[in-house]
Order: C-alpha cells, then structure tokens, then sequence
C-alpha cells in the first residue's frame, strides 16, 4: 500500500512571529504519528528544522536549481538543501510552471537533482481550466507525468510522491470532486505502473487544491488519493492539525 502523507505548502508566507504562533499550537496538539511535512520559505528552512525536532513533522523546500552548483544568483541546490537537514523538494508545481515558466524538461532535471542528493522530490502535475474544458484532462497530466520523470528509474517507492493538482482548483477555493480526483489519480497510477514496474503500485499519489478539513475526509475515502498538498489551510496550525488527523 502507498504511504499516506500530509504536506504543507507555505509558498512566500509566515513570517517568523506566525511561525512562532504555529508551533506553539502543534506542539500543545496531539498530533499522531504519520507523514506530516512543511515546505517554508527558504529563509526559515533552518528555523523550522529548530521547531520539529521535538515533533513527527519534517521540513523540506518548495524548489530547487536545476544546477548543483555554480555562477546562478539567488538559485540554491539540492545538495546544500540536503546538507542543511531538508528531507523532500516540491517540484514542477503550477505556480512555477505559470508564473516562471518552467516547463517539463527543466522540471526533470530539477527531479533528477533531488534524487541525486538524496532529497524526496513532490512532483507536481495538473491542467488548466482551458485544457479540462478541452478534454485534455488526461493528455495534459500523463504528458507531464512521462516527461518530467525521463531517465528516472527509483528504486524505491519511498524515493518519489506525485501531487495532482488541477490549476483551475488551487487557491481558488474550487475542488475537484472525489470522484474527479481519484479518476485522474487512478490513470497516474498506471502510468507509473508502466514506468516503473517494481515500484509504480507504491509511489504516493497525492491531491492538492483547495484541500482543507472540510474536504479531506472524503478525498481520502478515494482508493487512489494519498494524502493532501496543501496551502492556504497549511497556515493555521488547527486546520492542518485537524488534516493530520484526518489521515488516520
């Protein structure tokens, strides 16, 4: 069976008293024991790595260069993303492929890069409203699923996390229905059971867009949903409390 997982996207939001606030709800919660992981800003990766040493929640980052090292200003690299203490890497999420118009070649060597440093990359997938009105739903994702996984071969389930993640549903308060979501999920299942036979059946799959406590119970119910990638109800420590709990 897949592992089930909670992240927390915090994109270029909590400053440090929000972040002070946060942990001081989560570490008065009983939060279970499970994957639970935040993504910070990059400036507070090393505070957040202070904070959950007493706690089950991991730190990982929201992008990493292409490059491991070299002359590229205000890029940083997997391998000191490692080498700092965070454990995953969100790749290839839509607000990058939109607004910094990455697209799935240098996503996959962003993947590539992760993987070699030991780092779990989250990669994201989804389509646009234009393409899901279009039928283009399934072309669109499995596209990006092959192209930014090329010359990829883990050989283990617990090296890679997918995250579909419709465009049209993120931060706009929009969901995909269940029965949407697991319907995507499920083509992303086979299509790694394609590309990587030993492993494919294991790699979590995970959903994120407008998911909060409301809906997570009913996304989780579906066979082939693996936990959330959440944002705006990552922030405030009760509600990703209440999506931790949810997992149980």
């Amino acid at each position: 069976m897949p592992k089930t997982y909670m992240v927390g996207n915090w994109k270029m939001n909590q400053g440090l008293h929000e972040l002070n606030e946060f942990f001081i709800q989560i570490d008065k919660a009983d939060l279970p024991q499970g994957n639970f992981w935040i993504a910070p800003q990059m400036i507070h990766i090393h505070k957040l790595l202070e904070k959950t040493n007493i706690n089950s929640l991991k730190v990982g980052a929201q992008n990493c260069s292409d490059q491991e090292s070299g002359a590229y200003t205000g890029e940083v690299s997997a391998k000191n993303l490692a080498e700092m203490g965070a454990q995953f890497v969100i790749l290839g999420h839509s607000e990058r492929r939109s607004l910094f118009k990455e697209d799935d070649q240098f996503i996959n060597r962003k993947v590539k890069q992760a993987l070699r440093n030991k780092l779990i990359p989250i990669l994201c997938v989804g389509e646009t409203l234009e393409q899901r009105e279009a039928g283009k739903t399934l072309e669109t994702v499995l596209g990006q699923v092959e192209a930014c996984l090329d010359g990829i071969r883990p050989t283990s389930a617990d090296q890679l996390i997918l995250a579909y993640e419709p465009v049209w549903a993120i931060g706009t308060g929009k969901t995909a229905s269940p029965e949407q979501a697991d319907e995507v999920h499920s083509e992303i299942r086979k299509k790694l059971d394609q590309l990587f036979p030993d492993t494919g059946k294991e790699i979590s799959i995970l959903y994120g867009g407008s998911v909060k406590p409301s809906n997570i119970k009913d996304l989780l119910s579906q066979k082939n949903v693996n936990g959330g990638l959440v944002g705006g109800a990552s922030l405030k420590a009760s509600d990703f409390i209440e999506l931790c709990k949810a997992t149980k």
